[in-house]
């Protein structure tokens, strides 16, 4: 069965849907996305968005792979916006045990100082 990626933050009237183009990554291939973010004040409330890799165990997380995005250089189409996003993986992402998992991560920083975020489990083979 093929796990789907799902990662959505609200705040206020402004959406951001993180899509994974493939959740479960193999060996070689590339983690690929779009972040979407939907909401008339968007620009005016998003500062920056980082996408975030992270290998998480029951006592601690390491991040292994980070990729900020400031929205002045992103496409726009009426009121959403597209940010696509890409990670290529290296040994870092193989993992030593079944205790640790990969997370990607979307944190959103606002202009007021407010930071908002979601997550959710990958697979690397």
């Amino acid at each position: 069965m093929v796990k789907q990626f799902l990662s959505t933050i609200e705040y206020e009237e402004m959406t951001v849907n993180t899509n994974v183009d493939g959740p479960n990554i193999a060996f070689g291939e590339t983690l690929s996305g779009t972040v979407y973010i939907e909401g008339e004040a968007s620009e005016e409330l998003v500062d920056y968005i980082d996408i975030t890799l992270l290998k998480r165990s029951a006592v601690d997380e390491d991040i292994i792979a980070k990729q900020s995005i400031e929205m002045m250089s992103d496409m726009k189409s009426k009121e959403t916006w597209m940010i696509p996003f890409e990670m290529v993986p290296d040994e870092r992402w193989e993992m030593e045990d079944e205790e640790r998992t990969l997370i990607l991560r979307t944190t959103v920083y606002l202009k007021n100082g407010v930071h908002i975020r979601d997550e959710d489990e990958i697979t690397y083979e």
